[in-house]
C-alpha cells in the first residue's frame, strides 16, 4: 500500500510503501489531484513508479526531485511516452536525468543564452527516430512554459532518448556522437572539402563508429586483422583512423582494439574518395 508524502503537482507525488518504508515517484495523468498528504494513494495501470532509492548518470533520483521543477518531470516523461510510439522498449528512468536537462536549457532559454548544438547534423543521421520523437518537446515548452526551443537543444532530447531506447548510457551516446563528428572533420580537414552528409559512404562510416564505441565499451574483440594491408595501401587514412581511435580509448577509458584501426581506415578512405570524386 501507498501513501501520499508529497504533492508535487496534479500529475506527480512522492509516496510511502508502507511495508518496505522506501520512498517512490509516481507519476500518472492526475494522480496527485486533490491529495493530500498521509492519504491512501491508489496506482492506476498506466502510473509510472520510481524507486527513489535509484540513482542516474546525473547523480541520486532524490537529489533531483529536490532541485528539479515538477513540470519538467511532466515534459520529460511525455516526450518518453510519445516515443513509444516509435520504439518498443523505453526506459522511463531517463525521465531524471533528461527533466535535469530540461531545466538547464528552460533557463538558457529564458536568458537568451541558448547553445549551439556542434553534432546536430550528426546526431539527426545517427539517432533519425530519436530526433523525430524529440520533436514534440518543441510543443510541450511552448504550450506549458511559453517558450521556444531551438534544434540544437532538440539534438541533446535526441540523445535522452536514444539512451532510453536502447542499453547505451548517455554518455556513450555523446561520446558516439563526437567520435563521428571528430572523424568527420579530420577527413575535411586533409581533402580540403566538405562531406555530404547524404553520401552512402558517409552513413556506413557514421554507424560503423557508433558499433566500434559499442565494441570498445564492451571490450569485443574483431576476429581478423586488416592493418599491415590497410597501413600499405591507405596510409593517410590509416593514420587518421589510429588517431581516432587513440583519442577514443582516451574519452572512453578503455583500451582500443589495434584491429579497430584498419577497418575504420577502410571506411575513411571511401568517404575520402567520394569527396574527390564529386
Amino acid at each position: 500500500m501507498y501513501k501520499v508524502k508529497k504533492v508535487l503537482n496534479h500529475n506527480s507525488v512522492i509516496a510511502v510503501e508502507t511495508n518496505e518504508l522506501i520512498e517512490y515517484l509516481v507519476m500518472g495523468k492526475g494522480v496527485g489531484f486533490g491529495m493530500k498528504p498521509t492519504q491512501e494513494l491508489v496506482i492506476g495501470p498506466d502510473a509510472k513508479v520510481f524507486s527513489l532509492a535509484e540513482s542516474s548518470e546525473r547523480g541520486d533520483i532524490k537529489d533531483i526531485i529536490k532541485h528539479v521543477d515538477p513540470v519538467f518531470l511532466d515534459i520529460a516523461e511525455a516526450v518518453l511516452q510519445h516515443a513509444e510510439e516509435t520504439f518498443e522498449n523505453v526506459d522511463h528512468n531517463i525521465v531524471f536525468p533528461m527533466a535535469d536537462h530540461l531545466e538547464y536549457a528552460a533557463s538558457r532559454i529564458s536568458s537568451n543564452d541558448q547553445i549551439s548544438n556542434p553534432l546536430l547534423n550528426d546526431i539527426k543521421l545517427l539517432f533519425h527516430n530519436e530526433y523525430r520523437a524529440a520533436e514534440i518537446v518543441r510543443d510541450l515548452l511552448h504550450d506549458n512554459l511559453g517558450l521556444d526551443i531551438s534544434d540544437d537543444e532538440i539534438g541533446y532530447v535526441a540523445m535522452h532518448i536514444h539512451s532510453a531506447t536502447s542499453q547505451d548510457k548517455l554518455s556513450q551516446t555523446v561520446e558516439t556522437a563526437h567520435a563521428v563528428r571528430n572523424c568527420i572533420t579530420k577527413i575535411e580537414e586533409v581533402t580540403g572539402r566538405a562531406i555530404p552528409n547524404d553520401s552512402f559512404s558517409y552513413n556506413r562510416m557514421m554507424n560503423h563508429i557508433r558499433y566500434m564505441v559499442a565494441r570498445i565499451q564492451k571490450q569485443e574483440p574483431l576476429k581478423i586483422n586488416m592493418n599491415e594491408y590497410v597501413s600499405q595501401t591507405f596510409p593517410d587514412s590509416f593514420r587518421i583512423a589510429s588517431e581516432i581511435c587513440h583519442e577514443l580509448s582516451k574519452s572512453l577509458g578503455a583500451p582500443t582494439d589495434e584491429m579497430e584501426i584498419g577497418y575504420l581506415a577502410m571506411h575513411i578512405e571511401r568517404v575520402k574518395a567520394d569527396v574527390l570524386d564529386s
